[in-house]
């Protein structure tokens, strides 16, 4: 055996204890967290809303029916999808504690939760431990980015590992089929070998379409080959004018005004996600997110808007185009 096989054997077997438990646990995670919509939907019957020929409320009307629930209470974010109940979050930061679900055509309040200090849901808790394996962020989030990359590294040695020094029947046999009548050792081998061989081009494309969420390099890396030698453009962060402050608009009327000119260019909409902008935060613009279609999130439309003045900023040059318009590059940045 050469030594390039040696070492190559060598790596193969110990990255794969290195990532097996970390692959394991992101893979299982992310298999419950991609089914989201039908589990919710079976534990909570009343959370399906059959889509309705008339419009949605409007983000102010959302925001008093969920502040009444929860008095005092700071509006945060509202989500909807076709054919599911509206969810209101409230508290503070990104991702508030309280939550409202209710009807988005006649506001029927339909269930709140309450989540304790620190507390989470089962889907978020799902989604911590697809992110980060339960750990602190800036802990996990660096071991399952990197125990990918690893896996990716494994994938390459197993196919090397698996591919045949000669062509002839019997490593043809060996390689593409299982000897089921065969002993549990080598069958144990075959089901390893050959149904690895078979998920090699799945399980690349889960791993490496996975690191451009985690790892920036990798991710500027890939849209650089992708897009030709482009750089990938900075997120483009706007902000309201805080001297035209009160001069035109409060926040809900602005907020209001911004989803009608929104939804008016995407009449057929199945779902939106849009933020309220934090009463201490003047410089917050008003952030509206459009899904074409209730299942392909990454087909999606970002707008913002001034706070104050209602100017629409310029669409970000990755989230704000159309998904079928864009490149390459672009596509592989989402």
């Amino acid at each position: 055996m050469s030594l390039f096989r040696k070492v190559n054997n060598w790596l193969h077997l110990w990255l794969g204890l290195i990532s097996g438990v970390i692959v394991f646990i992101v893979c299982i995670t992310g298999c419950i967290w991609v089914f989201n919509d039908e589990i919710t939907a079976l534990l909570e019957p009343n959370s399906r809303i059959e889509k309705q020929n008339k419009p949605v409320l409007k983000p102010s009307e959302l925001k008093q029916i969920a502040s009444n629930v929860f008095p005092g209470k700071r509006v945060v974010y509202a989500i909807y999808r076709m054919g599911r109940a509206a969810e209101v979050s409230l508290g503070e930061g990104r991702r508030g504690d309280h939550t409202v679900s209710l009807n988005p055509y006649t506001g029927e309040v339909l269930g709140k939760k309450v989540l304790e200090k620190d507390g989470t849901d089962f889907f978020r808790f799902i989604l911590n431990g697809h992110r980060a394996l339960w750990l602190p962020y800036p802990i996990g989030r660096p071991i399952v980015n990197y125990g990918t990359l690893v896996f990716v590294v494994l994938l390459i040695t197993g196919l090397i590992w698996w591919y045949p020094k000669k062509w002839n029947k019997s490593t043809i046999d060996k390689s593409f089929k299982i000897k089921w009548g065969a002993s549990f050792k080598r069958l144990n081998l075959d089901l390893h070998n050959v149904l690895g061989f078979y998920s090699l081009l799945f399980l690349l494309a889960i791993a490496m379409t996975g690191m451009v969420y985690g790892i920036e390099w990798y991710s500027k890396g890939l849209y650089w080959v992708t897009s030709g030698g482009d750089h990938l453009p900075p997120f483009a962060r706007n902000s309201s004018d805080t001297l035209q402050a009160q001069k035109f608009y409060t926040v809900d009327q602005a907020m209001d005004k911004a989803w009608n000119t929104v939804i008016s260019r995407h009449p057929e909409a199945e779902g939106f996600f849009y933020s309220y902008p934090s009463p201490k935060d003047a410089k917050a613009p008003i952030s509206i997110t459009i899904y074409p279609s209730r299942t392909h999130f990454y087909d999606n439309q970002g707008y913002a808007f001034d706070q104050h003045t209602l100017k629409e900023f310029p669409k970000d040059k990755i989230y704000g185009k159309p998904f079928a318009e864009a490149s390459t590059g672009l596509k592989s940045a989402v």
